[in-house]
């Protein structure tokens, strides 16, 4: 697995290698029970809390579990799904306003033959320069856990 980070003025761009086909990495965006594995890191992501309609238009929400009994929930919309090559999405958390789309993650994947560059960009303006850095940080984190993920699969 490599990964190049790179934070922008409007978001963040991750990109990573992975040592999967390009089509097991895109259904760990879009099953729920691998999608619920990763993205949250070492937080809870229970299944039965977790709606994901794959397609233009479809809902996803999902609920995380802090240690301390909180709860962190996040939805969006699927903008686009070009499977197995891109995904684009739109990802808000509680704290957005409810009128407010929220930011824009797309996903490209890459075939590698056999391993596929996974590239991921986050934006919209929504956040602060800090906000930026600390959703950075956590992406990063999911990714290790996709990365763990696929290498079972």
């Amino acid at each position: 697995m490599t990964e190049n980070p790179q934070q922008t003025a409007d978001g963040i761009t991750l990109t990573r290698t992975l040592d999967a086909r390009r089509d097991l990495v895109f259904q760990a965006w879009t099953i729920p029970s691998h999608f619920g594995h990763w993205f949250g890191g070492e937080l809870d992501v229970p299944v039965d809390r977790m709606t994901m309609d794959v397609r233009p238009g479809g809902v996803w929400s999902l609920v995380m579990r802090t240690p301390d009994g909180g709860e962190m929930p996040f939805s969006g919309v699927y903008r686009e799904v070009a499977a197995p090559e891109r995904l684009v999405l739109t990802l808000k958390d509680a704290a957005a306003p409810s009128e407010a789309a929220g930011e824009t993650v797309r996903v490209t994947f890459t075939d590698l033959g056999g391993r596929t560059e996974m590239a991921f960009h986050q934006g919209g303006g929504n956040l602060t320069a800090e906000q930026y850095q600390q959703a950075k940080a956590g992406w990063e984190s999911f990714f290790d856990r996709l990365a763990e993920l696929l290498a079972r699969a």
